[in-house]
């Protein structure tokens, strides 16, 4: 692994559900997962159906010891769990972080009442690797590896959703899914997540014509992610859990309208990789 790049690839963009056809071939199929390699530290973001191949990948490059984050436990954002491979594996470590729950369920309860009979026809001591479980209360700063510092916040969401904040090398990636804005407000707990960030992954389900008929699903737009963006000063923007009606063509459409409202806006694509050098950038 090259120890002077900040590297993020996504294993999944599909919100709600998983899809697949042909109308899905160029932006992809599968629920929400993002990788991000700061050096040799590997942090992975969500459980969802992209979870799978990322765990191969992992496996192909022989990375035994990494975290996975939860931003919350909807079933697109971790439905992907019982089929990655590491967990399997007695050779590899697994640490498993959670706070969208604070003060009801801990992370292993939460991943204990999911894999399991009826739902899995497995419980999890099955699983071979060593998983070790993290919880925290949002607002907490974590610093799950060395030099790496990842802040958090709450999101708005039906059941509650953790945004996260990954800081290192002087480079910095938001994540920010799943989330509903109000509107003509901008959220303060985002834009403090977001500020002078490098790309930010932005929850961008639906338009906001769209918006008026889905008030209380917990999602939010394009157009509120730039004006985000633009506010806080940051430099990317991936347009994320895209709607899973949403064709090739629909996203090639809203991400041309994105790109002109905001240079640095772009529809993220399953296999998608990033690359930000830290070697060019000064510590923050």
């Amino acid at each position: 692994m090259d120890d002077d790049v900040f590297l993020v690839r996504f294993w999944g963009v599909r919100g709600s559900i998983s899809v697949s056809g042909p109308e899905f071939s160029r932006y992809g199929g599968n629920t929400i997962c993002i990788e991000m390699r700061c050096g040799k530290h590997t942090l992975l973001f969500d459980a969802g159906s992209g979870l799978r191949p990322a765990g191969g990948a992992l496996q192909a490059l022989g990375v035994t010891d990494f975290d996975l984050l939860f931003t919350h436990c909807h079933y697109d954002h971790i439905i992907g769990l019982p089929s990655f491979a590491p967990i399997y594996d007695r050779s590899v470590k697994v640490t498993l972080w959670s706070g969208h729950l604070a003060g009801h369920m801990t992370t292993r309860q939460m991943v204990d009442k999911f894999m399991r009979p009826p739902w899995f026809p497995m419980k999890l001591e099955f699983c071979k690797a060593r998983l070790d479980y993290r919880d925290f209360v949002s607002g907490d700063v974590l610093r799950p590896r060395e030099g790496v510092v990842v802040r958090t916040g709450s999101l708005t969401h039906p059941g509650g959703c953790i945004g996260y904040r990954v800081e290192w090398g002087g480079r910095v990636v938001a994540v920010i899914t799943d989330t509903e804005h109000e509107p003509n407000k901008l959220d303060q707990a985002v834009l403090g997540l977001i500020e002078d960030a490098d790309l930010v992954v932005y929850d961008c389900t639906y338009t906001e014509e769209e918006m008026e008929r889905r008030r209380g699903y917990g999602h939010s737009t394009w157009q509120q992610g730039a004006k985000l963006c633009e506010a806080a000063g940051a430099r990317g923007l991936a347009l994320f859990h895209h709607d899973p009606t949403r064709t090739d063509e629909e996203l090639d459409e809203i991400e041309k309208l994105a790109k002109d409202r905001f240079a640095g806006a772009f529809a993220a694509r399953d296999g998608q990789t990033l690359t930000f050098p830290v070697s060019l950038h000064k510590k923050r």
